[in-house]
């Protein structure tokens, strides 16, 4: 026992020092701030229950090791949106009314949680269509270029549709949208895990009720999610 408790700090203090040094004050967003405290809170937590001496020593070494990894994913995250966003030419844009925009052909967004990429349907796919269109094959190799500096990202790709038709022509429709999507992203030979998954009509950002709404809802968006434990259900 005594063994494993000396390694487990040299295990964890060159992934502590290497990234701690390559996180520059100048790119630190919100999901940095919010990833050390989460990961001080559950570090603190862990320190309590776990081994022996004082309790009080043992929540604030957990805590310093919970924040770092906390912040190390908050920071991955704010800086892997920036980078997709560069590449897109457009900007991360958190506001709640991003997704509205009908100006906005592609939206970057991040959480604490995800990146998420929404690209909407009118560049992506001809009506009625889950054939990509070259501006969107073009689009989504400029994100995998992004990607291949992070393997160990879990990519979720989603398609959504407006309400015209059946709820389960719409299914088959959006299925196919990131079923295709995704394999793009596959077949371009990143190591990634790459899912699919089509939510029909189920989850617009808008009210379907004229044809700029419509538009808006009929999109795709790609999850970026630092690990499994991230993962969320894009349909509700």
């Amino acid at each position: 026992m005594k063994a494993r408790t000396k390694i487990l700090p040299l295990l964890i203090l060159p992934l502590l020092t290497g990234c701690v040094s390559e996180m520059p004050q100048a790119i630190q967003g919100e999901n940095t701030k919010k990833g050390v405290a989460i990961g001080a809170v559950t570090g603190a937590i862990l320190g309590t229950v776990t081994g022996k001496g004082n309790k009080g020593k043992r929540a604030a070494a957990g805590a310093a090791i919970g924040s770092v990894i906390g912040g190390v994913i908050g920071y991955n995250l704010d800086k892997q949106a920036k980078e997709i966003a560069n590449v897109l030419n457009t900007n991360v844009d958190n506001s709640p009314q991003a997704e509205r925009n009908p100006d906005k052909d592609i939206i970057v967004t991040n959480t604490d949680k995800f990146v998420k990429i929404t690209f909407r349907e009118a560049m992506m796919f001809p009506t009625n269509s889950a054939k990509l269109t070259p501006a969107a094959k073009y689009k989504v190799k400029k994100m995998i270029a992004v990607l291949r500096n992070y393997p160990d990202t879990i990519i979720q790709v989603v398609g959504h549709t407006d309400n015209r038709g059946t709820h389960s022509y719409n299914q088959n429709l959006s299925e196919k949208r990131a079923g295709n999507v995704a394999r793009l992203i596959k077949n371009s030979g990143i190591t990634n895990p790459v899912y699919r998954k089509g939510c029909s009509f189920d989850k617009p950002v808008a009210p379907n009720n004229n044809e700029n709404n419509m538009a808006l809802n009929r999109r795709v968006e790609i999850y970026l999610y630092p690990s499994a434990n991230f993962v969320i259900n894009p349909c509700i």
